[in-house]
């Protein structure tokens, strides 16, 4: 049988747990993969009838993630990655992958989305219970942009973390490709969530916004898009160049970045939310390159190994600027009442991040061991 526990690898277990934790990590999986027939059934929500069986298994391992991961006294890390894959699934087709026309056709399914929305309100709640979001709201208008300047002072060139310092000073090369496997999966679809939030009104923050996109994209040159220099650091390696080819190895806490991403471009009322995290995004991104610009050149890696970071940090470092000026202190101008939202957006955003970059440490730890 699968040892089902290498679709988890960042789950610690020992003695008599060993079993316990490779029947919950078996559980999850067969029911991802009847989530994966489900999502192939044509015409879905016509067809839940005669998938009953498969239906209600299915729901009832979700229900019993959703509890393990957001229930009190929870925090099953096992549930918080199932729940995050098969939201990810969901969430993924809004974008166009350019492959068989037939993957997209439950796309609008009423069922994918009350398993969205079911997963999504669980999660939401518990992620904000991690924010003083009262606090947040008693700030005015002035306060929230003086807090926003605070924050990006300090973020643009943060002290190092410890997991800044190993990445810097310790991690291997095969560290180093493991870094890059998990980075792919957002590297190799730069910006794509943007494009959601660029339509509707002409103003200068929507420019900005457009702005920004463009940049990622190469200004419309896959030469010089930043997924291509992204492609270069793989090939360079002799490693996979797709798009999700690295999906196993990713951790919920990754996926979880990724969803609320989703989550904030795809509704309008969120807007606030995703511009104070974009703000924080490409204030704090350079930082974060310089430390793998760093790994790399004490390896001794070649140009193209490492040019990815090389450009973030040279574009990020005028994007945050941007984000800041012209985008996070001119919504909150804009709209004075609901200016901490900004703020929401922008601390979810680091913390989300933080959490990140910890349990991609941790993996890239547990591999080179």
């Amino acid at each position: 049988m699968q040892n089902n526990l290498l679709m988890f690898p960042d789950l610690k277990v020992k003695g008599n747990d060993n079993q316990i934790a490779q029947t919950t990590a078996t559980n999850y999986h067969n029911a991802e993969q009847q989530f994966i027939e489900l999502l192939a059934t044509e015409n879905l929500d016509n067809q839940l009838e005669e998938n009953a069986s498969k239906v209600w298994e299915f729901e009832q391992t979700l229900s019993t993630a959703i509890t393990a991961a957001y229930g009190k006294g929870s925090g099953d890390d096992v549930a918080h990655r199932f729940l995050q894959r098969i939201l990810y699934r969901i969430n993924r087709l809004k974008l166009f992958w350019y492959d068989d026309l037939r993957h997209y056709d439950n796309e609008r399914s009423l069922y994918l989305l009350s398993c969205r929305n079911k997963i999504e309100a669980a999660w939401q709640k518990w992620e904000l219970s991690q924010i003083d979001v009262f606090a947040l709201q008693q700030l005015n208008v002035t306060q929230v942009k003086q807090a926003l300047i605070e924050r990006a002072t300090v973020d643009v060139d943060p002290p190092l973390s410890p997991e800044s310092r190993y990445i810097r000073e310790e991690m291997s090369e095969a560290g180093y490709r493991h870094l890059l496997a998990i980075g792919s999966f957002d590297g190799l679809v730069e910006g794509s969530r943007m494009t959601s939030i660029l339509g509707g009104a002409a103003n200068e923050v929507q420019c900005t916004l457009v702005r920004v996109f463009l940049e990622e994209y190469g200004n419309g040159r896959l030469s010089r898009k930043h997924s291509t220099y992204f492609a270069q650091m793989l090939a360079e390696f002799g490693m996979n160049t797709a798009p999700e080819a690295y999906f196993d190895l990713v951790p919920w806490e990754v996926l979880a970045c990724d969803n609320h991403n989703f989550l904030t471009t795809e509704r309008k009322r969120y807007f606030l939310r995703y511009s104070g995290a974009l703000t924080y995004f490409e204030v704090a991104g350079p930082a974060a390159y310089r430390n793998y610009l760093t790994a790399a050149q004490r390896l001794g890696l070649s140009d193209a190994a490492m040019g990815y970071w090389e450009l973030h940090i040279r574009e990020d470092e005028r994007h945050g600027r941007w984000m800041l000026d012209d985008v996070a202190l001119a919504l909150a101008q804009q709209y004075p009442n609901d200016a901490w939202e900004l703020l929401l957006g922008y601390d979810q955003e680091k913390l989300m991040g933080d959490r990140a970059a910890k349990a991609v440490v941790c993996s890239i730890r547990a591999q080179e061991q």
